[in-house]
């Protein structure tokens, strides 16, 4: 069997792009952020780019642990479902990704949601799993301190388990709408779920027909041992972290795979999406000379801050010159795993002055070159089996998804790899993932 097309989900982190401080940048507007055509550009543009779903990343927070956190970039934003919805009705083929804290969340909430937006859609719903990361979320949900890691990757895996359920209820064909009879629906094809498990006990109905899609897509991006567990059992799609060496890059789309098979899955059931947060220049000096802009933008205490919060410390007594040293402790941290995990890797490498370190971590989230160089990454992680496509984390916004689309993708879609159109109207139609059937069909 021939391999999927080359996929792309257009990102967003922050409203001017995945950089805290890009909404400084020429082209920004933050004025606009609130506004429903700032969003209508974006996605627009990534469905001329016929990317296969946008992705909102959300957090249930103000970043205000740190000082500049609020000074020089906070991380406000609209609620995604709301504007996803308002996004439903000005797109036609991208999917709609929003993403969902199982940790603060309610399953039948969120898979009542998801089913509005599907039918709503056509069929491009798509949620985002994450567990959240930090005691700030804890706090606005009536807990003091963020749940231990393993219990909140236990309880979001039956998270997934019980919306699944609640989405089956309802055979597809259970809807009659037979005036002549009076029969809005036929009895014997609802299914009560009862679910009573260690984190949720629902009873079920949903009160929504089953979505267009049976199961919108699932995406997740946990790279711990516990993420990738999960995602091996549930997971349509996984974003990874980008960068890194191509054997890297193989080793873990190898290790999901592997995963999915595992639990009894396809290995293709599950897309490896790595992030790729390109600066675009048209030659490698004017590629670099964007990124030292960009850095240009960012103060040295909102680096060293953004270091901070990924080591979940405040470094703010630090001297910036100073060789810098830190007691890592992987197994106890209870944020990003990942991400922690990437530091210590780095500062094992060499040492670093906490300015150093600051700089390196802030310049590895980004992919630099040209449009025939980026391109060129792109096709060799794709060939190579190291992606079935990526995550467009834009470090600015509207210019990034803008030059993207104009230069890159066309190389794309003229080596073969990536489609000049879309499959079909659904947004599982557009990831190259079958339908599931819903688990009380005959």
């Amino acid at each position: 069997m021939s391999r999927a097309p080359l996929v792309f989900a257009a990102g967003v982190f922050y409203p001017g792009g995945e950089h805290i401080t890009g909404w400084r940048s020429p082209g920004a507007e933050p004025d606009s952020y609130l506004g429903l055509d700032y969003w209508t550009r974006f996605a627009q543009t990534a469905e001329d780019g016929r990317f296969a779903t946008l992705f909102l990343a959300d957090e249930l927070y103000v970043w205000d642990r740190f000082r500049s956190g609020i000074e020089h970039g906070t991380n406000v934003r609209l609620e995604p479902f709301t504007l996803l919805s308002a996004l439903s009705q000005r797109t036609k083929n991208i999917g709609l990704a929003a993403t969902v804290s199982t940790t603060y969340n309610e399953p039948y909430h969120v898979a009542r949601k998801l089913a509005s937006l599907d039918h709503l859609s056509g069929g491009r719903a798509a949620w985002n799993l994450v567990t959240s990361a930090s005691d700030e979320e804890a706090r606005n949900f009536g807990r003091d301190a963020h749940l231990e890691h393993g219990i909140r990757y236990a309880r979001g895996e039956e998270f997934v388990d019980v919306v699944n359920g609640l989405w089956d209820g309802w055979d597809d064909d259970a809807f009659l709408f037979d005036k002549a009879s009076g029969r809005y629906a036929d009895r014997a094809k609802l299914h009560v779920l009862q679910h009573r498990g260690e984190h949720f006990s629902v009873r079920g109905p949903l009160n929504i027909p089953r979505p267009v899609q049976g199961h919108p897509p699932l995406f997740q991006a946990g790279a711990s041992e516990a993420g990738r567990a999960l995602a091996g059992k549930t997971a349509d799609a996984v974003f990874t972290l980008g960068g890194g060496s191509l054997a890297s890059g193989q080793g873990l789309y190898d290790d999901y795979r592997r995963r999915a098979v595992a639990a009894g899955r396809e290995a293709d059931d599950l897309k490896v999406l790595p992030w790729f947060s390109p600066i675009i220049g048209d030659s490698p000096a004017e590629a670099e000379e964007r990124f030292r802009e960009l850095a240009e933008l960012t103060p040295e205490r909102v680096q060293v801050d953004l270091l901070g919060h990924y080591l979940g410390v405040d470094l703010g007594e630090r001297d910036v010159d100073e060789p810098f040293t830190f007691d890592f402790d992987v197994e106890s941290f209870n944020q990003s795993k990942s991400g922690y995990q990437a530091i210590a890797d780095l500062l094992a490498q060499r040492p670093y002055t906490l300015r150093e370190l600051a700089w390196d971590v802030l310049r590895k989230r980004f992919t630099v070159g040209t449009p025939d160089t980026l391109a060129a990454h792109l096709i060799e992680r794709y060939e190579q089996r190291a992606a079935d496509g990526f995550i467009l984390m834009a470090p600015t916004l509207p210019d990034t998804l803008d030059r993207f689309v104009e230069h890159i993708v066309p190389r794309l879609t003229d080596h073969g790899i990536y489609p000049s159109e879309y499959a079909g109207s659904t947004l599982r139609e557009n990831l190259g993932l079958e339908r599931p059937a819903g688990r009380y069909a005959a």
